[in-house]
């Protein structure tokens, strides 16, 4: 069997679809987060893994500033790596869900297949960069919900995005 060229008729996945899918990964982060004991947020870890406040915040440095870098080319961090009380994260978060609904919808398609250097050094194509920003955060929020079992706090069921 051939390939075909994409078309409206045989995409798998519009730009949009895909925000929508980042986008729920991100609500139940943000669930996480909101879940995470005040007083833990920034000191508990185990087994040598950092703090979940600490995962938190660079999920934030990369997330809409990576959006912003694919459409435009500004690969500026907005967000300190300084840890941040949990209620700081969680409006810095909509900030950035605010942020990453705005531009998205700019970027245009072809801009996915063009070969970028996010932050002058992850080389690769936008839309694997793209990929690579959700995996990310399921990776560092899977940290988060281990630390929540640990302390006893019951996480938000994964599947509920």
């Amino acid at each position: 069997m051939s390939a075909q060229p994409a078309s409206a008729e045989n995409v798998f996945l519009t730009p949009q679809g895909f925000l929508d899918h980042w986008q729920g990964h991100r609500r139940l982060t943000r669930r996480v987060i909101e879940a995470y004991p005040e007083g833990q947020f920034n000191t508990f870890a185990i087994g040598g893994m950092r703090p979940f406040g600490t995962m938190a915040v660079e999920l934030l440095r990369m997330a809409a500033p990576s959006v912003r870098g694919i459409l435009t080319g500004d690969w500026t961090q907005t967000v300190t790596a300084d840890p941040k009380p949990r209620d700081e994260v969680l409006r810095l978060w909509d900030e950035s869900t605010k942020e990453m609904n705005d531009l998205w919808p700019r970027i245009p398609a072809s801009r996915f297949q063009e070969t970028l250097k996010a932050f002058g050094q992850y080389e690769d194509t936008a839309y694997r960069l793209a990929l690579y920003l959700v995996d990310n955060e399921v990776h560092h929020r899977g940290q988060g919900y281990v630390y929540l079992r640990a302390l006893n706090v019951e996480p938000p069921h994964f599947w509920e995005r």
